[in-house]
Order: structure tokens, then sequence, then C-alpha cells
């Protein structure tokens, strides 16, 4: 197991289904992995693997049923569900596969929901902090615009800077490209590649798409609720 200083550890991580009925499943076999810091991993296997499960455990959104997630640190199963909401806006942002922007919000609004989920109010420094990041993502024309008024890119483009906006330490994307065509999905892939060399922050992706997972520094591979491969990708292949 990693260190103390990994972001998060996960243990002999097991999740079943229908617990005591007769069609009760488990859908993850063991799952230990941790990562660091600064870390941008791929997510990778075919439908039915468990993936969204997966990914569901380490952003708090489902409980394990078994094994250990530590997150900076903290054993999450000693978390009652308010504690599991504090902790995961503290710590997570999340990028999926459809946007989720509210239509009748501008781009900006958009950006500053976190926050206003948080804290109940959105904060001049946090109106600010929101205007640099859509400007960082290549937006600052676009900030006044509804999603209606942007393309599926400029709308993912959104979606990440809202991920970012409460700088969280680690961002979980799920096919964040999925509905995009080839152009806009490595426009997208490579904003965040950008955003996590010039914020730190670490991704863990899940994609089909093995040209983005080859641009990762790391694959995990999951196969029928296993980890069947983890391993670093060579230098060469990691373009940013």
């Amino acid at each position: 197991m990693k260190a103390a200083t990994s972001l998060i550890e996960l243990s002999d991580i097991r999740k079943s289904y229908n617990l005591g009925l007769a069609n009760e499943a488990e859908v993850l076999h063991g799952i230990s992995f941790a990562i660091d810091p600064g870390e941008f991993v791929a997510l990778i296997g075919p439908s039915g693997s468990g993936k969204s499960t997966l990914l569901n455990i380490v952003g708090l959104l489902e409980r394990m049923t078994a094994g250990s997630y530590r997150i900076q640190g903290e054993e999450s199963s000693s978390l009652d569900d308010a504690a599991l909401t504090l902790r995961r806006r503290a710590v997570l942002g999340f990028v999926f596969q459809f946007h989720h922007l509210l239509p009748a919000f501008s781009a900006l609004e958009n950006v500053t929901l976190p926050a206003l989920m948080r804290e109940g109010f959105v904060t001049p420094a946090q109106r600010e902090r929101a205007r640099a990041v859509l400007t960082a993502v290549g937006l600052k024309d676009a900030m006044d615009k509804r999603p209606g008024e942007l393309s599926g890119g400029m709308q993912q483009r959104v979606a990440i800077a809202r991920a970012l906006v409460l700088e969280p330490p680690l961002v979980l994307a799920d096919e964040p490209t999925g509905n995009l065509d080839r152009a806009s999905s490595d426009e997208v892939f490579t904003l965040m590649r950008r955003m996590h060399a010039e914020f730190n922050t670490s991704f863990l992706v899940v994609t089909h798409d093995p040209r983005l997972a080859a641009r990762c520094d790391r694959v995990i591979e999951l196969v029928d609720g296993h980890i069947e491969r983890d391993e670093r990708t060579p230098v060469r292949e990691v373009l940013r």
C-alpha cells in the first residue's frame, strides 16, 4: 500500500448489490490502489467491468460493502452521510459525459454553483475565481452566454471550469469526451492535461478511448470487477 501521503487509498474494496437476497451479486472483488497528489490516471475496461461503481465509491456517492477507503488519510467508512457530503465538496470535483449545466444560467453562474451549494452564497472573491478559471479554459468572452449558446466542446469546458473552481485535490471525470466528436474530444482532453499541469490537480479519468488513455500518466484496467493491470504509461506517449 502507498505511503500516508497518498491522496486516496483503496484497500480490498468489495461491492455487492441485493445483499441477503437470492440475486445478491458482488461486482467489485477486492480492489486496491492509491493515487498520489498530481497524478493523471486513466480507468479503462469493458462495459460491465465495474468502472462506474468504482468511480461512485471513490466519489463518495456509494458506500462499499467491505474494505478500506481512505481519502486524505481519513477512513470514509467512519463518516455519516452529512460528513461524506462535506468531504465530497471539499476534496472532489466532477466532470461527466453530459455536462449537466443549468440551461437558464450563464457560464459564469454555472461555474459558481459549487460555491453556492457549499456555502449558500457566492463571495466576490469566488466570483473572481470563477472568472479566472473560465479565462484559463478559453472562455473569457463567453462568460455571460447560456449553455444553449455554446458548442458541445465549449459546454464541456464550462463543466471543467466548474469542477476546478474550488481547487479540489482530485477531479473525477466519467467519460468526459464521450459525447463529443474526435476534434472536440482531443481539444477537451488537452485542456484537462493543461489544467492538471497548471493547478497540480489529480485526475481519475474513465474512458473507452485508447488514444486518450495512452495520454495519461498511468492506466488502471478493470475487468470483471478485478484490476487486470496498473501500469505507468511510457513517457513518449504522454502527450500534453
